[in-house]
């Protein structure tokens, strides 16, 4: 019963994880942690990192299907993401100096909010849009949200797919499936630099929770990443807004 029952809640929290993933740039770890750590009973930084290694796959997959359906701008998301890396270091220190005890739903709580959003009101931002922002503007404004990006992640501990997809697609006026892809982009990166940190100080995880989640969460990623680059924007938006509302949901639901 053990093997099957961790099976069974890493096939669930991989699912979970890799639609969130490749619908809407969401990070894996708001769903993998709280269900290990639930329903596993594995110590919380130790899941914090397997889900943050499973992050890792599946953010790239989904990277490469929205780069080959040309839906990435990897220029302006590799200048968001220094800025995001170098400031989520600083956030965590700042975190460390001032423990934010009640910081741990935000994400989640974001979560279910920006669900709802995206199914009132869809983005339906246009490629052509995008393009009339000029490249140095588009620079500029990608160098102060990753800052305001990564302080929030390292300060908070998590919710850095959901606030690249909110500040990308509010702020910084992206097309929807352009938000997922760049999001997602940057998500693998910093998702390898968190695991490697965590395991670092951790040691080895379990292998056997490591190995099904990453799995799991690359597979489901594929396929969402897959469906939403031939979706409408219509249809998109509607399909993110009800991943999200139902992820918020149960996370909340089993984080209580």
């Amino acid at each position: 019963m053990g093997i099957l029952l961790t099976v069974i809640i890493t096939f669930f929290a991989g699912m979970g994880a890799g639609l969130g993933t490749g619908f809407a740039g969401m990070s894996a770890a708001a769903v993998i942690s709280p269900m290990l750590i639930t329903f596993l009973d594995m110590d919380p930084y130790l899941a914090v990192g397997i889900a943050l290694s499973s992050d890792v796959l599946a953010s790239a997959i989904s990277a490469y299907t929205y780069g080959k359906n040309k839906n990435l701008d990897i220029k302006n998301g590799f200048i968001m993401m220094v800025s995001v890396l170098v400031f989520t270091v600083v956030g965590s220190y700042v975190a460390s100096l001032i423990p934010p005890a009640t910081m741990g739903n935000f994400s989640v709580f974001m979560t279910f909010l920006l669900g709802i959003k995206f199914i009132v009101r869809p983005v339906m931002t246009t490629k052509e849009a995008m393009q009339d922002v000029s490249a140095k503007k588009r620079a500029v404004q990608s160098v102060v949200c990753g800052i305001l990006i990564g302080f929030i992640c390292g300060f908070v501990g998590a919710g850095g797919g959901m606030m690249m997809l909110l500040i990308l697609t509010t702020v910084l006026g992206y097309e929807l499936k352009t938000a997922v892809g760049t999001s997602v982009f940057i998500m693998a990166f910093t998702a390898f630099t968190g695991a490697c940190s965590h395991f670092a100080i951790s040691g080895p995880p379990d292998w056997v929770v490591f190995t099904l989640c990453v799995v799991f969460t690359f597979l489901w990623a594929r396929i969402a990443a897959v469906f939403a680059n031939k979706a409408s924007p219509k249809t998109l938006n509607r399909a993110t807004g009800i991943v999200l509302v139902v992820l918020g949901a149960v996370i909340l639901f089993f984080s209580r």
